[in-house]
């Protein structure tokens, strides 16, 4: 292990759900789905949710600050929990499903504590913040069956979200919310009707088909960083075409069925913005996928300019 990497402790609720969406991002070495905080040793998942062994069940999390820094893993522990329930989370009752966050050292302590007040100075929400920060206890690896559980048993898992309350929970309260008013006002014609009425711009003229700056492409919406110049390429259709975006959980994917076509749409995680489409067609050593992605659904910034605009956490791309 790298001396560079640090351990990042959370309780989120049910830890299926706490793996995701830090999973396969960028500088996220591994996750581990367990127990924390109670006095039963080496504890069994049915003893954590049935009896008073005291554990929440949490994950932990092997990162590389340089890549990922903890305020981030801050910022996306917040967005997958209630704050304000300290009796669970959503359809999970009990001590074993309420929140926390167990730091490491006294920095992490700083920020956890920082990023509280940063929620709480929002009034995103009504009720008051109760998760609590506290220091790291002993953790326990769950059983095998629980690890990876989202990827294993996607069906399953994506019902119990949807089921549970957590999914709706998380859109309603983090996702873009401008009105059709704003968004006119904010955006010029064509990105209005790409980003909002899934419209599709012409090829070869548009703004970045051809572009070659160094640099990241952001939502035109939420500003929310999409696709690295380090992963644009030109295939040829006239489009912006990328290989990857710089994170999958930034994107997701719909079934598109309209012009007589199966196809698949690729939109925003935050904003909900239509991007563009991605095909099975892109170069093969980069994995074989090409993100065909409007213009007038992005806006670069240049990699000279990152650091003011607040994406200094991205610069790593350019290393």
């Amino acid at each position: 292990m790298s001396e560079q990497l640090k351990t990042a402790t959370f309780a989120g609720g049910c830890f299926w759900c706490m793996v995701e969406p830090f999973d396969e991002r960028p500088g996220i070495h591994s996750i581990i789905s367990g127990y924390t905080g109670g006095h039963v040793d080496d504890p069994t998942y049915m003893q954590v949710i049935t009896t008073d062994t005291g554990h929440r069940e949490a994950v932990q999390i092997v990162f590389d600050p340089e890549m990922f820094p903890y305020r981030r893993l801050l910022e996306i522990f917040w967005q997958q929990i209630d704050p304000t329930d300290d009796e669970g989370q959503f359809a999970d009752r009990g001590f074993s499903y309420t929140t926390a966050i167990y730091y490491h050292d006294d920095e992490q302590k700083r920020l956890a504590e920082e990023s509280r007040k940063e929620l709480e100075a929002s009034s995103k929400f009504k009720a008051p913040i109760v998760t609590p920060i506290v220091p790291v206890e002993k953790f326990y690896e769950a059983e095998k069956e629980h690890q990876d559980y989202y990827k294993k048993n996607r069906f399953h898992y994506k019902l119990y979200k949807k089921g549970s309350g957590r999914a709706k929970f998380i859109k309603d309260h983090w996702k873009t919310d401008k009105t059709k008013q704003d968004l006119k006002q904010q955006l010029t014609d064509i990105q209005y009707r790409v980003t909002q009425e899934n419209a599709t711009e012409r090829p070869f003229h548009n703004e970045y088909h051809d572009h070659e700056g160094e640099g990241i492409y952001v939502d035109i919406v939420s500003k929310e960083p999409l696709f690295s110049s380090t992963d644009k390429y030109d295939a040829g259709c006239g489009w912006p075409s990328f290989t990857k975006p710089i994170e999958k959980q930034r994107v997701e994917e719909e079934v598109d069925q309209t012009h007589g076509m199966i196809r698949t749409e690729i939109r925003s995680s935050e904003a909900d913005s239509h991007l563009g489409h991605v095909f099975e067609d892109g170069p093969k050593a980069e994995g074989g996928l090409r993100y065909c992605i409007n213009s007038a659904a992005l806006q670069f910034i240049p990699k000279e300019e990152m650091k003011a605009q607040g994406y200094e956490d991205y610069l790593y791309l350019f290393k």
